[in-house]
């Protein structure tokens, strides 16, 4: 931690962390725990279920326009381009707060029935919050780390992916096993940790950093930590009956675990500080300071490069010309490129299949007979497995393909090809099978989310990242209505009916269409693993056409930069 401060050292050092970029770094670990309430749609969703009267398909309509507004981000892409960041956030936090508040105030009954196209709207409204935090947080802070985008993303989405289980612990501790209660907290925590912060995410230049990687490495260990907790606790949570006291214990081990990221920030932001009180040889800084200036202004005198800025055309003219990968694309170039059109597509069935397992997740439980507690369970193993499964593409993709030139399109088919085997195990289930399936397909759908934007990063450079990042997860959603609207929840629907006409039954005898038995979802998830192999096909495309450019030094240009700072 290096000599101890005192008086103004001490003032300065303190002013120097609240604005240096690895407190923005821990601000912006804190934000994306409190951005992942959309994964806990399985917990709550039986409450909505039960207390409105709905049938499967009507709660999945809701469950896809809940994936629709977390993954349709063009709206906060855009705003980001305008406006600044303490902006973005703080129109996110209101848009969070407002959705679920008004989710609980229905669940409660606090408030008449609302029209199924008012949830609609509502959970819409409060998933796309995930959208400005993603945005004002996620993609600020691959800037401000561009050497180490593909770590970096698999970090941050990683606390995205714990944000379930560290949820359930606080709600727990504070609300006891309600989930109504559940969806209140969903309102105000994470709306409160972007207000807390609204001033602190901002983009910062990079500068080089010594062994920046084995900095990014010790956050990942503290965070696995958290992790491995969070995976431990919630067995014994299943195995013994805890008391309140227990819970607040719990959670109060999870807060401190969340704050162990901050000393690392300390200990970095020290290292800075002693780094820059070091003096400094005026000739070698003269020599790194002026060359490269001094190079631009006789580049500038050339007749050729004067002109270049006033001969820039219409965006609309340029669709067609494109750089090469790795340059700046404009948005219209990238939008209209062959390989947006196929991770697009591969994105649509993979991403599509693991959102539709996510939200039906409460639902496959009841149908194998688990009671509510251990649904809980398997909802935050999915969780933690998610974090997991993110941090891994994150770090292991960024290292395979430093070391061997492993292109990351590849690490993405072969996610794909894992998250068939998760589906298969629902499809034919067997004693303890759903507990296998919660681990791989949390795994699975969370590795996916860090090599999506990791890609699109790399094929189409940082100028439009806020746009082009948020354009390239509305497959999503697309995959979810068509896989878990129009396919998972009919077929539920027609076997739950099916159920109720051998008991003698019509489906206006029942308020709640519930299906009982290995049957519910076997075919729904039999179509969802034949769509995510289709999925990695589609993705072995992009692998093909992305190899030259994969076995290049993909980040020299972002060296260059901090080197000549």
């Amino acid at each position: 931690m290096g000599e101890g401060l005192k008086g103004d050292e001490l003032t300065t050092f303190t002013v120097q962390f609240l604005r240096g970029r690895w407190f923005a770094l821990f601000a912006t670990f804190l934000i994306m725990f409190g951005a992942g309430a959309t994964y806990l749609f399985g917990t709550y969703s039986k409450q909505i279920k039960a207390v409105l009267g709905y049938d499967q398909t009507t709660l999945n309509l809701l469950g896809f326009f809940k994936d629709l507004g977390a993954n349709v981000g063009v709206l906060s892409g855009l705003v980001a381009e305008v406006t600044p960041t303490w902006f973005v956030l703080l129109l996110g936090a209101a848009l969070n707060f407002a959705g679920y508040f008004m989710i609980w105030l229905a669940v409660t009954q606090r408030i008449a029935k609302p029209k199924v196209w008012q949830m609609c709207i509502y959970i819409c409204i409060g998933a796309n919050s995930q959208n400005f935090a993603n945005t004002g947080a996620l993609v600020t802070t691959v800037k401000n780390f561009p050497q180490s985008r593909g770590a970096m993303l698999g970090l941050l989405k990683g606390f995205t992916g714990l944000s379930g289980a560290v949820m359930t612990q606080f709600y727990l501790a504070i609300y006891g096993n309600d989930s109504k209660s559940l969806i209140l907290l969903i309102a105000w925590l994470p709306a409160a940790i972007s207000v807390i912060f609204v001033y602190t995410i901002r983009t910062i230049k990079p500068v080089k950093h010594p062994k920046e990687d084995r900095v990014l490495y010790h956050f990942l260990y503290a965070s696995v930590v958290l992790a491995i907790f969070l995976m431990a606790i919630t067995l014994a949570e299943k195995l013994l009956t805890f008391s309140k006291a227990e819970y607040a214990v719990a959670t109060t081990v999870v807060c401190c675990l969340l704050f162990v990221p901050l000393l690392i920030c300390i200990r970095e932001e020290l290292l800075v500080w002693h780094i820059k009180k070091q003096p400094i040889d005026p000739p070698s800084e003269v020599k790194v300071e002026k060359a490269p200036k001094q190079e631009v202004v006789e580049e500038s005198k050339k007749p050729g490069v004067v002109e270049s800025p006033k001969a820039e055309k219409s965006c609309f003219l340029t669709i067609f010309d494109r750089p090469p990968r790795g340059e700046d694309y404009t948005i219209l170039q990238a939008l209209t490129s062959i390989d947006m059109l196929t991770l697009f597509l591969a994105t649509c069935c993979g991403l599509g299949s693991s959102l539709t397992a996510v939200d039906n997740l409460g639902q496959i439980g009841e149908s194998l007979g688990y009671p509510n507690k251990t649904v809980t369970s398997f909802v935050s193993l999915l969780s933690i497995w998610n974090f997991f499964g993110r941090v891994f593409s994150g770090f292991v993709s960024e290292t395979l393909l430093a070391k061997y030139k492993f292109p990351r399109p590849l690490v993405m088919t072969s996610v794909l090809l894992l998250a068939c085997i998760g589906y298969l195990l629902i499809a034919f289930p067997f004693p303890g099978s759903l507990y296998v399936a919660s681990i791989v397909i949390g795994f699975s759908f969370g590795a996916q989310l860090p090599l999506l934007f990791a890609i699109i990063s790399e094929l189409f450079g940082l100028r439009y990242y806020s746009t082009l990042f948020n354009c390239g997860q509305i497959a999503s959603p697309l995959g979810s209505y068509i896989l878990n609207v129009k396919i998972t929840g009919m077929l539920y629907d027609r076997e739950a009916l099916k159920d109720l006409a051998k008991q003698g039954l019509t489906r206006s005898s029942v308020k709640e269409l519930t299906c009982i038995g290995t049957h519910c979802f076997r075919l729904p998830f039999l179509v969802l693993a034949c769509v995510t192999f289709f999925g990695a096909l589609t993705s072995l495309i992009l692998v093909v056409r992305t190899r030259e450019f994969y076995k290049g030094d993909i980040y020299k240009k972002f060296r260059e930069d901090a080197e000549a700072l």
